[in-house]
């Protein structure tokens, strides 16, 4: 009789060795793995090496490292009736990876899904204006509403960023053209203020020059001197109004 049970151990212990390493689980660091038995939740496997029961322990392994989707480009319409292709990226983690896994069939596509129709909402719920200039603000807004949804499986959005907005091609003439009016507009008033200054000073050095005969020769001189520099230039010679007039008056005797 002993025989016989020692011959059946020899017989099935591959068996039995094989089954245990296929009940051999080992939970890395940045994982938790869920625990079903006969089809029910049992536990959750913290990191490190675990046993199961094989044909009877079901397992499912969740990463809960911080996880991105994106957000596909699509039409959206602003309150001010403008269509723009936006596009986005979501950032997420599983905190309770019982929820996410029991609750939800598949989360990560379930997350992009619920962040695609939520930026819908946001995006058509402001003037496109508002959209180019507060961009951090709406995808604070959307991350919100999106986080407040996952909450309930498992799932705590961290970020979410909007990547593109593309405006349609009469739009962006439309704009061009603005700001390069826009830019026409500063450099003619820079020119004008310009202009005004040098008028002023030009004003304020004749006055002076006309105040001073001396200054008025001497500023003569250094214009001589200038244009002479350039050989190809023709210099014309004017007498001082005060030699003028002293010949004038040996005229007149």
């Amino acid at each position: 009789m002993l025989a016989e049970l020692f011959g059946l151990l020899i017989f099935l212990s591959p068996g039995i060795i094989v089954l245990g390493l296929l009940g051999i689980r080992v939970v890395m660091q940045y994982d938790k793995t869920i625990r079903f038995r006969l089809g029910k939740y049992k536990d959750t496997l913290q990191p490190g090496l675990h046993f199961v029961i094989p044909l009877i322990d079901g397992t499912q392994t969740v990463d809960m490292r911080i996880t991105t989707v994106d957000i596909p480009k699509q039409e959206v319409i602003t309150k001010d009736n403008v269509p723009v292709a936006a596009n986005g990226v979501v950032y997420f983690r599983v905190v309770n990876p019982e929820k996410a896994i029991i609750d939800i069939k598949d989360y990560k596509y379930a997350v992009a899904q619920y962040a695609q129709t939520a930026l819908r909402d946001i995006i058509g719920g402001v003037k496109l204006d508002q959209l180019l200039s507060e961009r951090e603000k709406i995808a604070a807004d959307l991350k919100a509403l999106v986080d407040r949804e996952t909450d309930a499986w498992g799932v705590d959005v961290t970020a979410i960023k909007l990547q593109d907005i593309e405006l349609p091609a009469d739009m962006k003439r439309a704009m061009a053209r603005e700001a390069e009016a826009e830019r026409e507009k500063r450099a003619n008033i820079i020119s004008a203020e310009g202009e005004s200054v040098a008028a002023g000073n030009l004003a304020k050095a004749a006055r002076i020059l006309s105040s001073t005969p001396s200054a008025l020769h001497l500023r003569t001189l250094q214009t001589i001197s200038d244009v002479s520099a350039d050989q190809s230039n023709t210099i014309i010679f004017a007498l001082p109004l005060e030699l003028m007039e002293a010949f004038k008056g040996k005229a007149k005797k």
